[in-house]
């Protein structure tokens, strides 16, 4: 049986490991913004990102290979390639940054806009699905909840939010959704972990490129990383990616993109209270109005989409 064929057969989906997936990505991923917070404290970047997929990609690839999986095919590296850029490089890689500039609830907050982006990346991909009323209501909604919270002064440049910041990763949920919806849809291996090796070892090497080009390695270095960057490094090597990115994929052949981008609903919960519980950053009556609004307008759309299926 080749590849293709494989990967039309209908697949079952265990009850429990689908539950299990998602208590990994709805908790351990909203803890991951603090420990991106602590990682590029003394590491840059892009580096600190490109070196945790590419470590944890290697692990991934060769746990499938010793359990048995074919080696994957030039179509599959290739969709990975695409997948590992938008998702890895363009999503994970631009929160790392920007979270140099801003706390990690307010960017946990920025990047749960990601439902709303997937209703407009589905929609304007080729057959696309046309989004209902209700779906665009949300879709209002939640852009309404994003302008309280960066507040409209931010916009002009005269707010107490770091524009570029916001901008970066506006721009970061908007990859995040395109890969997320690439990744559903694009050749790929009958295997979710070798899946997900295969986009982290891609997107691992395009982000060591963005630190080479952007001059990070003259300014790593390793006497004067914190020991709280390293178990921040370390966190994000395991549960980030080992267990919580590889859930991710998972859950899109599981479900619907609709119900795995619920995650959004839970994250920025998790990162606005450790990231006040831990490191004391500031929550505000705003943050949470317009966090309010944002997951209200993620709600609406879910329910209409599940509704819908």
């Amino acid at each position: 049986m080749t590849s293709a064929e494989a990967s039309a057969r209908p697949q079952v989906y265990s009850r429990s490991r689908v539950i299990a997936a998602f208590v990994a990505v709805y908790i351990v991923w909203g803890s991951t913004y603090l420990a991106i917070r602590y990682a590029v404290a003394t590491i840059p970047p892009f580096i600190m990102v490109g070196m945790r997929f590419f470590v944890s990609g290697i692990v991934l690839y060769a746990w499938s290979r010793w359990r048995g999986e074919p080696k994957p095919t030039k179509s599959e590296w290739r969709a990975a390639f695409v997948t590992g850029v938008l998702l890895l490089c363009l999503g994970n890689g631009a929160v790392a940054w920007a979270e140099q500039r801003v706390p990690s609830g307010l960017a946990a907050l920025l990047v749960a806009i990601v439902p709303l982006w997937m209703v407009v990346v589905d929609w304007l991909r080729p057959h696309g699905d046309q989004p209902r009323a209700s779906v665009i209501g949300g879709v209002v909604v939640g852009i309404i909840g994003l302008i309280v919270l960066i507040g409209p002064r931010t916009l002009i440049g005269q707010g107490d939010v770091d524009r570029l910041a916001a901008i970066v990763l506006v721009v970061a949920s908007l990859a995040w959704a395109a890969g997320s919806i690439y990744n559903r849809y694009g050749a790929r291996p009958t295997s979710a972990v070798m899946s997900t090796g295969l986009q982290m070892i891609t997107g691992s090497a395009v982000l060591l490129l963005f630190g080479i080009f952007d001059g990070e390695p003259a300014a790593l270095q390793l006497s004067h990383i914190s020991f709280a960057s390293w178990m921040g490094w370390l966190y994000l090597v395991t549960f980030g990616s080992l267990i919580g990115f590889t859930a991710y994929v998972y859950l899109l052949r599981a479900v619907s993109p609709a119900k795995a981008s619920t995650y959004a609903y839970v994250n920025p919960v998790v990162a606005v209270f450790l990231g006040w519980a831990i490191a004391g950053e500031p929550v505000t009556t705003r943050t949470l109005a317009a966090a309010a609004i944002i997951l209200a307008g993620v709600a609406m759309i879910t329910i209409s989409q599940n509704k819908a299926a």
